[in-house]
């Protein structure tokens, strides 16, 4: 099988890195072996395993992978509000909160921030209906936002990608007036450039949630949320009313996944490293609260 490593650039130290892949020789199996398309289908196209691990992950019994986890992936819990020791569950410590000054960010209304902790890419000017992910397909802005896709068409494009070693709560990247939701049912498809590269609409036919909210210097922008493999659920705790930029918008349960944030024409201009790594075909490492694009 091959194996084109995965490569992210660093936004804080501005160096390239490969990034280590839980499971990486089990996805690849998954999605590049044609003798694994019955799993693909079991794994992927049906929630059930996904509802199993999240049972377990919720479960007591889960507490003891915490200290593992932790260590493999590097994870920094000075950042959080609680020792690793004091989570009930696996998912209580994967949706942890962080200390408000871990994440910074800037009071400048013009300034529109990162929604999540993950690995950036940036589509500055939606020229159609189509943009292509890292490695991956093309996909459609349509197929993935039926019903409200015209309006965004022209417009720009972040896809935020979280990895389970990431920060899982995600925030609103600017202030505004939440205006409309819609829950889309769909399957649950790795959100891993892996799988992006076999070719799976994941942003079409995953499970996904998108909110509009409307705001004062930047149009109505769409936020939206993507299950993937292993995500016990998606859960939007500001679903109505007046936000702030930074206010929490609600947290992934285990698994990697992805928020993606859509503007309209002519709206917001992304940050020059983003736009630039994002032409190379890298993403960017970034943190929520960091600047990554501007009103126009």
């Amino acid at each position: 099988m091959q194996r084109d490593p995965i490569l992210v650039v660093d936004r804080e130290t501005g160096e390239t890195f490969e990034e280590a892949v839980l499971g990486e020789k089990w996805i690849r199996w998954a999605y590049q072996n044609a003798s694994a398309r019955p799993v693909e289908k079991l794994l992927f196209r049906s929630s059930l395993i996904s509802r199993l691990m999240g049972a377990w992950f919720n479960s007591r019994f889960s507490k003891g992978k915490i200290a593992a986890v932790v260590d493999e992936l590097s994870i920094d819990m000075s950042e959080a509000t609680a020792p690793a020791d004091s989570y009930g569950c696996f998912n209580d410590f994967f949706v942890r909160n962080l200390r408000p000054e871990a994440r910074p960010f800037s009071t400048d209304p013009k300034q529109v921030v990162s929604p999540a902790d993950g690995r950036v890419l940036v589509f500055p000017e939606l020229a159609g209906d189509v943009f292509v992910p890292v490695k991956g397909y093309p996909m459609s802005v349509h197929t993935m936002l039926p019903g409200i896709a015209d309006r965004f068409i022209g417009g720009a494009l972040a896809i935020v990608r979280l990895c389970p070693a990431d920060y899982h709560r995600y925030h609103f990247p600017a202030a505004g007036r939440i205006t409309a939701s819609k829950d889309i049912p769909g399957a649950l498809h790795s959100v891993n450039p892996i799988a992006l590269g076999a070719g799976p609409d994941v942003f079409g036919e995953n499970k996904r949630t998108w909110t509009l909210i409307e705001t004062e210097n930047l149009g109505s922008y769409c936020f939206v949320e993507v299950g993937a493999f292993g995500v016990g659920s998606i859960v939007n705790t500001r679903t109505s009313g007046a936000v702030q930029k930074m206010d929490e918008k609600g947290y992934f349960k285990f698994g990697g996944s992805t928020v993606v944030v859509v503007f309209e024409p002519v709206k917001v201009r992304f940050a020059d490293d983003l736009v630039a790594n994002s032409a190379k075909g890298r993403e960017t490492l970034v943190k929520v609260g960091q600047s990554f694009a501007t009103a126009l």
